[in-house]
């Protein structure tokens, strides 16, 4: 059986002081939707679903990774691990765990909206769309609502979410806008 390292997280003041001290790289590996959304000053993007480990280059300084949750970054900081990096860590909790001890992040109003939100419209559309045909049309129509809250089920048990990656491809959540 594989042995499994614990992964070097910071916490955000941490991440605070090494940032005011120009010394880190700072790697957002949300998807570019969420990251026009909202990010950390300075942070480049490389999202976790296309993140070859050689893009990211290092002179020997820290490279820190964060997400929204800690779940992608930590992902990233593996992949980066496994290729050879040293130093990587990443951003405990994630960008909640910044904000919330009030450091500054760069926000776009003209970002699409949030992949959170994109989900819960597509599969409330769904379920709505399946119930409705499975109440006038065919109960059989209901299996497209049950195929849904699987998908939330699914996604809810697993911290991935299928939907989500699909609608990350769409051309209006890969620009940086």
């Amino acid at each position: 059986m594989a042995q499994t390292t614990k992964l070097p997280e910071i916490d955000a003041t941490t991440l605070k002081q090494w940032l005011d001290y120009n010394n880190i790289s700072l790697i957002d590996v949300r998807e570019p939707s969420e990251y026009a959304e909202e990010h950390i000053p300075g942070a480049k993007l490389f999202p976790l679903s296309s993140l070859q480990p050689q893009q990211i280059t290092s002179q020997g300084e820290p490279i820190v990774l964060y997400c929204r949750s800690g779940n992608r970054s930590g992902q990233a900081a593996n992949k980066l691990i496994a290729a050879g990096l040293n130093n990587v860590y990443h951003l405990r909790g994630g960008l909640p765990t910044w904000k919330a001890a009030g450091f500054p992040t760069k926000i776009n109003p003209r970002a699409p909206i949030s992949m959170m939100r994109q989900v819960q419209i597509v599969a409330g559309s769904l379920v709505l769309t399946g119930t409705l045909l499975g109440a006038f049309v065919s109960p059989w129509f209901l299996i497209l609502s049950g195929f849904v809250g699987g998908g939330l089920v699914f996604a809810g048990v697993t911290n991935t979410c299928a939907m989500g990656m699909l609608l990350a491809k769409l051309p209006y959540n890969r620009r940086m806008g």
